[in-house]
């Protein structure tokens, strides 16, 4: 673990390394392109008079969506493997420790912290332990749900042979069809909405209560404890 000292008590840890902080600011601006094409996607705007040919609103929003899932699909396989080449800390998205005692302990009480239950947080370098969770079952199996039945439903138009349809076709019949699909995967896209809303509110709410900085640290990487050294 890299740490450095900061003026005064308080110390630093270097957490994100470089790949892990653009993979971060690249998949939220995905999200956020997915979900607005997707949103209009699933109730088309007003395109206005004559031909939809001349104005070719829809399909400038069909295209939007489309780069946003190939760039959500390939950086997520880029997360995957820098899981395995960055530091454990990397590694934390995809990994639960439940057979840790401490990690279990660590879990039920930032649960009371965040339910305003707790009144002295703990401090970790990296993810707490709810936040683990949360991260990867709301965000990481989620957004693997998304990429699968988002190139299925991409099957369908590319054709029977293409390799969307290769890869992925298989996912339609499982989840009932190309209906069941469809409104499978705008329910997913809720659950990531849902999932950035509380994420934007847990890392401003520790920095202001927790006395460490959260949002600064995926922009430079490093994690500040203001009053000192983490315990965790």
């Amino acid at each position: 673990m890299t740490e450095k000292a900061m003026p005064g008590s308080a110390s630093s840890v270097y957490v994100y390394e470089a790949p892990v902080r653009l993979w971060h600011w690249v998949n939220a601006t995905a999200i956020v392109v997915l979900a607005v094409s997707g949103y209009f996607i699933g109730s088309p705007p007003y395109a206005g008079p004559g031909e939809a040919s001349d104005h070719y609103l829809m399909g400038t929003i069909r295209f939007a969506h489309f780069a946003a899932g190939y760039i959500l699909a390939v950086g997520l396989l880029g997360r995957l493997y820098w899981a395995l080449a960055g530091n454990h800390h990397a590694r934390q998205l995809f990994v639960l420790p439940l057979w840790s005692r401490a990690w279990r302990q660590d879990f039920w009480h930032e649960l009371r912290w965040y339910a305003f239950l707790e009144d002295a947080p703990r401090k970790f370098s990296g993810h707490n332990p709810l936040a683990q969770t949360a991260m990867l079952v709301l965000f990481v199996l989620t957004t693997v749900f998304m990429v699968l039945s988002g190139f299925a439903l991409y099957s369908e138009g590319a054709g029977k042979g293409s390799w969307q349809d290769a890869l992925f076709g298989w996912v339609l019949p499982l989840l009932g069809g190309s209906q069941p699909t469809h409104t499978f995967h705008h329910l997913g896209m809720w659950v990531l909405i849902v999932f950035v809303i509380a994420h934007i509110y847990v890392a401003v709410r520790e920095e202001i209560m927790s006395s460490q900085s959260m949002v600064s640290t995926m922009i430079s990487g490093w994690r500040t404890f203001r009053d000192g050294r983490p315990p965790r």
